[in-house]
């Protein structure tokens, strides 16, 4: 075992940069750094990753603190007749460096449960260190070691102890490597840290979070007793402790908690800062809400190719690299679904997690409409979809599994597995325009439309999330009306599915091919106006002094 790693304390490979200077330690469930690294399940990670590029980038003072999931979050393949099949292989990282640092947190009733924290280097992939923490060490039982299994693990019980290690021991990962200035938590996995350092000593105004989940039931809320057993607190609360901790008749709800212990939280839009306060205003001592709006990496996202044909604002350049570009998705395209799309013809993507709020089935909400949509020859499209489902989310799986059906003998529809980082930057920069078809307020900021607009790829989208930040409507992007999310949600589903048929048969396609030059200036203003606001170096900037301070 190496005990000789430097980053067996905290260490960067630089000077840090004087404004960036405080010691920032980030907690996140889940990375996107690189596709080889199965860290991630999606957006919340990939938000993650291209912060920890920035932050590398901009040579601030912080480290991530995350976990190493040994099967990563699923690898997605496919039955024998094409549905989708979740299958858990082992990784072995052999990239990652024993630190030497090991800690012990308390379980249920094992109070010695170790903890092993390896880190990912700079080096590696461009980004600050990463400290992953694993229970699978010598010395754990079984139940112990399993732990760090499965990425969201559908088990409660499991999913508590996932966060009581990221918790508890990466804060005590952080203190062994010699303590930090901020403890930022992104998202409220990680919440038993605030627990912990509280009883430590840490200050409130040491203490910040990110919220990112617009739905009252996408925030964890749990029994209070049931958390004090597992030892979530890092300690035993007494009655009259947990009583106060306690929200809505005895449960923990996860946000509130983070809420009440920051100095002060950001939400990750200007829209989702304005749902966020209105979810929590009933909750009393919890801490002020501002907007930092989520980013994308550039370096690592854009191609380099377009972004200089953009620079040079030559059409001729950048349309010859979008149809190489369009070429090669198409070959992962074949590769998949033995079908041969066309370079030259219009080609839509709707690739994000399959959660049904997002409805990735919208388009076919009206089969006679998209039927004539799909089978004009005088305007001739191509569809792709692509995106991974919670392992149990069976009603995700069944949207997925039916448009696999619907589309295995359509020449022109493709559905796609495998959506992690590497098919996602494929179908960014092979797109000619990027669906977003999330029920309004639902989507706290929907990044991926970020990264599409950087390579060129307009974006078709409900004014959700970061849109209503960047969308100059028809002319960098194409928006649909704003629908009153207080209506029944099949009336919110019939009139956006109609406004879609409409932007697409009536704007965007002919667009597309009778005014290329009017398409063609769309794009470059989609690419203008995305940067630099939209990419995460404004955003890591935005951080340190915004929430860091």
């Amino acid at each position: 075992m190496s005990t000789d790693s430097k980053y067996s304390n905290w260490f960067h490979p630089y000077n840090v940069s004087k404004k960036y200077d405080k010691k920032v330690a980030y907690f996140s469930m889940e990375f996107g750094i690189h596709q080889a690294l199965k860290i991630y399940s999606g957006g919340l990670g990939f938000l993650a990753g291209s912060h920890m590029r920035s932050a590398y980038e901009m040579k601030q003072n912080l480290i991530g603190v995350g976990m190493l999931w040994k099967y990563g979050y699923y690898d997605q393949a496919r039955n024998k007749d094409k549905t989708l099949r979740t299958d858990f292989v082992e990784k072995t990282y052999t990239f990652l460096e024993d630190t030497g640092i090991e800690v012990t947190v308390k379980l249920h009733d094992n109070p010695n449960v170790k903890v092993k924290a390896y880190v990912l280097k700079p080096e590696i992939f461009g980004s600050v260190p990463i400290y992953l923490l694993s229970t699978d060490v010598e010395g754990n039982d079984f139940l112990s070691r399993t732990i760090t299994d499965h990425l969201y693990d559908a088990n409660e019980t499991t999913r508590v102890s996932q966060s009581i290690v990221l918790g508890i021991g990466g804060a005590k990962v952080v203190e062994a490597l010699g303590g930090a200035d901020r403890y930022h938590l992104n998202e409220g996995h990680a919440l038993p840290a605030f627990y912990y350092l509280k009883d430590r000593g840490v200050k409130k105004n040491q203490m910040v979070f990110t919220t990112h989940t617009p739905e009252k039931a996408g925030n964890e809320e749990r029994d209070a007793n049931f958390l004090n057993e597992c030892g979530f607190f890092g300690r035993f609360l007494s009655d009259t402790e947990l009583q106060n901790e306690s929200v809505n008749g005895g449960k923990i709800n996860y946000t509130v908690s983070a809420l009440r212990m920051a100095k002060k939280a950001n939400a990750v839009s200007k829209l989702h800062a304005k749902v966020s306060k209105e979810m929590w205003k009933d909750y009393d001592k919890t801490c002020k809400i501002i907007p930092i709006t989520n980013a994308q990496n550039q370096n690592f996202w854009q191609d380099q190719k377009l972004k200089k044909a953009w620079g040079n604002k030559s059409d001729v350049t950048f349309k010859k690299r979008k149809l190489q570009l369009k070429s090669e998705l198409f070959d992962e395209v074949l590769n998949q679904t033995e079908k041969l799309f066309d370079p030259n013809v219009l080609t839509l993507v709707w690739a994000r997690r399959f959660a049904g709020y997002k409805r990735a089935d919208l388009l076919l909400y009206d089969e006679m409409r998209f039927r004539q949509l799909i089978s004009n020859k005088d305007y001739p499209v191509q569809i792709i979809w692509a995106g991974k489902p919670y392992p149990k989310d069976f009603y995700g799986i069944d949207v997925f599994n039916k448009l696999v059906h619907y589309t295995k003998h359509e020449p022109n529809l493709a559905v796609l597995t495998g959506y992690e980082m590497e098919l996602s930057r494929q179908l960014k920069e092979g797109s000619d325009v990027w669906l977003n078809t999330p029920r309004i307020t639902r989507e706290a900021s929907g990044t991926s439309g970020m990264s599409a607009a950087m390579n060129g790829s307009v974006n078709v989208s409900i004014n959700d999330g970061w849109i209503p930040e960047f969308e100059k409507n028809n002319k960098n992007s194409f928006v649909l009306p704003e629908q009153d999310y207080t209506a029944p949600v099949s009336e919110q589903d019939r009139l956006d599915a109609e406004n879609l048929y409409d932007i697409l048969e009536t704007k965007v396609i002919p667009t597309y091919y009778d005014q290329p030059k009017a398409w063609q200036k769309i794009v470059f203003k989609g690419i203008d106006d995305v940067l630099p606001e939209f990419s995460s170096h404004r955003m890591a900037d935005q951080y340190y002094k915004e929430l860091f301070n």
